[in-house]
């Protein structure tokens, strides 16, 4: 078993840890909301615009692979000048691609529809790289905890937002605009505010001051840590890219397949909603469960559920009651298993990447994250063209078992070397 991550010196006072938390979950509450749009009626947009299913998980393909561009951005930004006017500016960069998503479906022009896209994806790369500011100001030993809180923020929005895909729809129809333009409507509102709290309350920066407090003390640090930094970095990367692949890949295309099958729009929402709550409620208990148990055996567990995600979503009958609540079992299972994949990788790379390039390491490994689950939205719907929803899950879900649990085994054999 590796020993857990030893405490850095100079932590955070418990005031200012306190401040730069509650401005993220208020920001990230809203973040939250708007994000819930591309996944919601990402997907049933381009089905309607593009006329395809085979093309159903372009948009998903398209806002990942901008999230891996707003991933490398991001992350530039916050090495060189500090977490606040990194995450504002992406938060920013969504309302404006969201902007142009209702522009797009209103006009139904293609080409803006999979522009905007590209931009809002960008942006939602923030909803993530919010995280790691948690747990700047953090203790090694209280990581996984800080990255919990703000992760669990998400969850306020995130829920509420596929609920609503029903009301906002029926306000963009009142005021002359397609009914699936509703949740980026909200997104549009939801992410300006989020920018405007970054902007003006997150004070003290808080990388520029962790990299302060830790200048001159970083080498001795990292040489007490259970993990040599190579090999810290790749095991959280693999674990967080393997398991954005799978989610990303079996949630692009369960709206599809329940409306495909006679659901309603409401109804798929609504098995979103509770995939998205999964994905974040979990946050504070996996948190705790990485400072105490350890990073390596929550990342090994995380490819278990997924798997178990996955056969449930094959074996959901695709009519009828039994099937929707079958397939929101599975999607919850499938947003736990991401969770618990995302809080100990995120955990994993924090404790191995030096200070001096924190930020520009996550901003590179959320590029992977973005590069895999843009991949896993654009095979999905070739998948379930070709082949079947059925074989999609099952399969996402052997890809999680093979090569989570493998990744974090050689990870502990090397720290233990």
């Amino acid at each position: 078993m590796t020993s857990a991550p030893a405490r850095d010196p100079g932590p955070a006072p418990p005031e200012v840890q306190l401040r730069i938390l509650k401005v993220l979950v208020f920001s990230q509450a809203l973040g939250g909301a708007g994000m819930a749009a591309g996944i919601t009626v990402g997907a049933l947009l381009a089905q309607d615009l593009l006329g395809s299913t085979g093309l159903a998980g372009l948009p998903v393909a398209l806002f990942t692979a901008g999230a891996a561009a707003g991933a490398l951005g991001t992350g530039q930004i916050s090495q060189r000048w500090g977490r606040r006017p990194g995450l504002a500016l992406g938060h920013a960069t969504a309302a404006v691609g969201s902007v142009g998503v209702v522009a797009a479906a209103t006009a139904r022009t293609v080409p803006l529809l999979l522009f905007s896209l590209f931009v809002y994806g960008a942006g939602t790369a923030t909803n993530l790289l919010a995280r790691y500011a948690g747990a700047d100001l953090a203790a090694p030993e209280e990581r996984g905890r800080a990255t919990g809180t703000v992760l669990l923020a998400t969850t306020l929005g995130a829920v509420a937002g596929p609920s609503l895909a029903g009301p906002t729809g029926a306000v963009a129809h009142a005021w002359g605009l397609p009914r699936l333009t509703g949740p980026f409507l909200l997104a549009v509102v939801a992410y300006t505010a989020a920018a405007l709290v970054l902007a003006l309350w997150l004070r003290p920066d808080p990388l520029l001051l962790a990299r302060e407090w830790q200048n001159g003390q970083a080498t001795e640090s990292r040489g007490r840590r259970g993990h040599s930094g190579g090999a810290g970095v790749v095991a959280g990367a693999a674990v967080m890219v393997t398991g954005q692949l799978v989610m990303i890949a079996v949630m692009t295309m369960t709206p599809v397949h329940m409306t495909g099958h006679g659901h309603s729009t409401q109804a798929a929402g609504l098995v979103i909603a509770l995939h998205v709550g999964a994905m974040f409620l979990p946050s504070p208990l996996t948190g705790l469960l990485v400072d105490r148990v350890g990073r390596l055996p929550v990342a090994t567990a995380s490819g278990g559920v997924l798997l178990a995600a996955g056969v449930l979503a094959a074996l959901a009958p695709p009519t009828g009651t039994a099937g929707t609540v079958l397939l929101a079992t599975a999607l919850v299972l499938l947003g736990v298993g991401w969770n618990l994949g995302l809080v100990s990788g995120s955990a994993l790379v924090t404790d191995a990447a030096a200070p001096e390039a924190r930020a520009a390491t996550q901003g590179l490994v959320d590029v992977g994250m973005a590069i895999a689950g843009a991949t896993g939205g654009m095979v999905s719907g070739l998948v379930v063209a070709g082949s079947g929803y059925r074989w999609l899950a099952l399969c996402a879900g052997v890809v999680a078992l093979a090569v989570i649990p493998l990744v974090a085994r050689a990870s502990q054999s090397r720290s233990t070397v």
